[in-house]
């Protein structure tokens, strides 16, 4: 797909605005150069970065309710999709939370921040924190169970996780047990017709 096909996906049918294209590619720019030393995103993905890796957070704001006022990133990686959200949210509708483990990479979301000027709080390992977020996002972070027992364990209740699955999403929902308390629903994703986006609601 070409740059201006998802840049028209993006403000069209997504609802990102022409300032917040301008710092997605700006955030482009600052992930390959980080990706040259720490190879934060697959070799093989680099030159199709809009649609792998942006487009592909950027889906799932579509599924934001407007009464979400905080977000939690689990396993952010290089801002996959946590800062794509925080770019998104303009006018500073919730707070984003970005969980990241490895140091390398925290340092990497602290420059993004910086740059820019983002509504974003970067931590490290999520198992030191109860999480007291609306909504939990992830992408590449781990299998459905483990997000669900940290759903259970670490979060506070009510809540809703957003989770951007491969091809194996049918699979892990069918071998999980969500209990009374957990709904959930599958929608396709837009950038791969064997991936899912699993919206689940905690209650």
């Amino acid at each position: 797909m070409k740059q201006s096909e998802i840049h028209n996906i993006l403000i069209n049918t997504l609802n990102f605005n022409q300032k917040s294209l301008k710092k997605l590619e700006i955030f482009k720019v600052m992930v390959l150069e980080a990706n040259l030393r720490h190879n934060f995103i697959s070799k093989s993905t680099v030159k199709d970065i809009w649609f792998r890796h942006i487009l592909d957070s950027a889906q799932i704001v579509k599924y934001i309710d407007d009464n979400i006022s905080s977000i939690a990133d689990f396993g952010s990686g290089a801002g996959f999709p946590g800062i794509v959200i925080s770019i998104f949210d303009q006018k500073n509708k919730f707070h984003v939370k970005l969980f990241e483990k490895s140091p390398v990479k925290r340092a990497f979301l602290t420059k993004v921040c910086e740059k820019l000027s983002l509504n974003a709080k970067i931590l490290d390992d999520i198992n030191k924190y109860k999480v007291d977020s609306d909504l939990i996002v992830c992408r590449a972070f781990k299998k459905l169970d483990k997000i669900i027992d940290i759903s259970r364990e670490k979060c506070r209740k009510p809540h809703k996780l957003l989770i951007l699955k491969g091809k194996n999403a049918t699979n892990e929902i069918k071998q999980v047990s969500l209990g009374d308390k957990y709904s959930y629903k599958v929608f396709k994703s837009i950038t791969d017709n064997d991936s899912k986006i699993i919206f689940i609601n905690a209650n």
